[in-house]
């Protein structure tokens, strides 16, 4: 494997997006399978946190903004700076991480994340409606004319997107809105998916 770009992170958290990104992309990467907080990270990542891509000897954190550098660098899966496409494409990234991301987040934080006598369990029925709510007008987003959020042309918000909702099946969170099931499930047939978990 090349070293060119490493990714920290083990497959069953957001590290996965990037480990997707770079399959589509046919790049080759290092995967090293760290848990949060490992030492492998934190030399890194003083918080701790994963995902962490090294590239050209520098550590970058944020899922998607490991995810949006990738895509500008190589030109890939997103339209160019200061177009009203790439505006748009944006405003799907920031609506899926403040709408779906960010609600997951809080749900696990209160499940296994947090120290025991700092969760709130109860919060997560709250946080169900509300997930299951945003689906509907985030839908009337998704373009008509295309099998991906911005018509033919995939982008990064497809991979955050259809991560969140197998984020979702797995927390047991709703995934309702039909769109967007089957927007999933088409995102993860793909072999680029597939190989990523695999990695």
């Amino acid at each position: 494997m090349s070293d060119d770009y490493k990714v920290i992170g083990s497959v069953k958290s957001r590290a996965l997006r990037v480990l997707w990104l770079l399959e589509e992309m046919g790049l080759p990467y290092e995967h090293v399978p760290a848990a949060p907080r490992s030492d492998e990270v934190t030399r890194f990542s003083p918080a701790g946190k994963i995902p962490v891509l090294i590239a050209e000897g520098v550590p970058i954190t944020d899922s998607v903004a490991i995810m949006t550098y990738l895509a500008d660098k190589h030109g890939q899966f997103t339209h160019p700076a200061g177009s009203i496409e790439r505006a748009r494409q944006d405003s799907l990234t920031h609506a899926i991480n403040d709408e779906f991301d960010a609600v997951l987040w809080t749900a696990a934080r209160h499940s296994f994340v947090l120290p025991e006598e700092k969760r709130t369990p109860e919060v997560k029925e709250s946080l169900k409606w509300e997930f299951e709510r945003s689906q509907e007008g985030f839908a009337h987003h998704m373009a008509e004319d295309g099998p991906f959020l911005m018509g033919e042309t995939m982008t990064i918000p497809d991979i955050l997107l259809a991560h969140c909702m197998g984020w979702a099946v797995s927390a047991k969170f709703p995934v309702s809105d039909p769109r967007i099931r089957a927007h999933a499930a088409m995102m993860r047939d793909r072999p680029a998916f597939q190989r990523a978990l695999e990695a």
